[in-house]
């Protein structure tokens, strides 16, 4: 397919790479040569900002010819089949902007715009165009890709496309590996002492009679989930969090002997990634020592990571992943709300906006997290199920790939969580009906 564009930046090299050679499966060619666009007798159209003569015609905006971030107007955008904002031109085949609207979801634009962010100095779910124009639980770029498919199997029949395939993948992240074990005894003896001051009876028998090894600790659940992973077949991934103790890193040293054990025996079975702690955001060299720390672990190459906390700044989190060898993200996705941040269920490359150029980085973004229904959206166990069902069935629908977020202390069944083990369950059978 020969496609005219009126200037080839690097954001327009880009998005049709993602959307014809990623997406779609079609061999294209971008020309600025109008002579050889008029002559050419394949299948072809003209994206650019006027209409040359009665040819197929995309009308563009002017996103993709631009450099540096700015306020946009938004009008190349399309929510499903009613306009958000039209495209300029009538006569374009499809009254949006598909190209530009892309672009803008997939590069995080509205991200690096000012904007108030949470307390955690996160872009948060309610401040996206996707939440205002309650399209935020579609995926809606790969909806617009669909569209753009139709459109093109009707104008041009003899054009093969690529079948995108459903997938469904479990992470989990390991913030805490143990409720009560391998603490050390300044940490026990302080929870000792604060269920004495709190006269908490049940936490202190309970905790007692799992140091003593009469007693599952609650946060143990491995053997569970690898058995409901063995029984469903079903793709996993791990993240744990190896970074020294403090306020929001709570997890047991990274030297501890039972956690070494544990992340060996899972990565025996499963790929292992790293789970950036909260204090490395701010101490830029620890990432490096945690990573490090995985890899000797492991035996392994660590290429995989989950921000703790979700905290993603662009461009300078993915920036510094890169520069770690990190090369494919999880942390795409909402603390304060199910649904797609970047408009996708599919994994795409980052795109640094601020030098204008596509990484290697590849980006897989997450559709929902336990944490979000109970902690969020104040959602009971018995009724979780039927929020995470209609995500899934618009992933399933465009053919993407599902991927959900919990933790090994959610599927204990212990606590607050009770009740939570059923709803994964639940979720697995759902995504894997195909």
């Amino acid at each position: 397919m020969l496609i005219f564009v009126p200037a080839l930046t690097n954001r327009v090299r880009y998005v049709f790479k993602l959307i014809f050679s990623q997406r779609l499966g079609i061999d294209y060619k971008l020309t600025q040569n109008f002579d050889d666009f008029i002559s050419y007798t394949g299948p072809k159209f003209n994206y650019s900002f006027e209409q040359f003569e009665n040819e197929y015609f995309i009308s563009a905006s002017d996103l993709l010819f631009q450099s540096g971030i700015r306020d946009q107007d938004l009008y190349f955008f399309e929510y499903l089949n009613e306009p958000v904002f039209y495209s300029s031109s009538r006569k374009s085949i499809l009254p949006y902007d598909i190209f530009a609207a892309t672009f803008f979801m997939v590069s995080r634009y509205e991200e690096y715009l000012p904007v108030i962010r949470d307390n955690y100095d996160r872009f948060e779910a309610h401040a996206s165009i996707a939440f205002q124009n309650n399209f935020l639980k579609k995926p809606i770029v790969d909806i617009w890709i669909n569209q753009l498919k139709e459109k093109l199997s009707q104008l041009f029949p003899e054009l093969q496309f690529k079948t995108s395939t459903y997938k469904f993948i479990s992470t989990i992240d390991v913030d805490n590996a143990y409720a009560y074990l391998e603490k050390g005894i300044v940490r026990t003896t302080g929870a000792y002492a604060k269920s004495i001051l709190n006269q908490d009876l049940f936490q202190i028998m309970e905790r007692s009679r799992v140091l003593l090894g009469s007693l599952q600790d609650p946060y143990d659940t491995y053997d569970y989930q690898l058995n409901i992973q063995q029984k469903y077949k079903f793709e996993a991934i791990y993240f744990f969090l190896l970074g020294d103790y403090g306020f929001n890193d709570t997890n047991v040293s990274a030297t501890n002997k039972k956690l070494i054990s544990l992340i060996k025996n899972l990565s025996d079975y499963y790929p292992i990634g790293i789970h950036p702690s909260f204090a490395s955001n701010e101490k830029t060299d620890m990432l490096s020592v945690e990573i490090n720390r995985l890899s000797k672990i492991t035996h392994k190459e660590i290429t995989k990571s989950r921000q703790h906390f979700l905290k993603l700044k662009l461009p300078d989190t993915y920036r510094r992943l890169i520069e770690l060898d990190i090369k494919d993200d999880y942390t795409m996705g909402f603390a304060n709300e199910l649904g797609f941040r970047a408009g996708t269920s599919m994994c795409f490359n980052f795109y640094d906006l601020d030098n204008e150029s596509e990484t290697n980085l590849r980006v897989h973004p997450f559709a929902m997290m336990e944490a979000t229904l109970k902690y969020y959206n104040k959602v009971r166990p018995d009724q979780a199920i039927e929020h995470v069902k209609p995500i899934i069935d618009a992933i399933k629908k465009t053919g993407g790939t599902f991927i959900s977020l919990w933790h090994n202390e959610t599927l204990s069944n212990w606590g607050i969580w009770k009740g939570w083990r059923d709803v994964y369950e639940e979720m697995v059978q759902y995504a894997i009906d195909k």
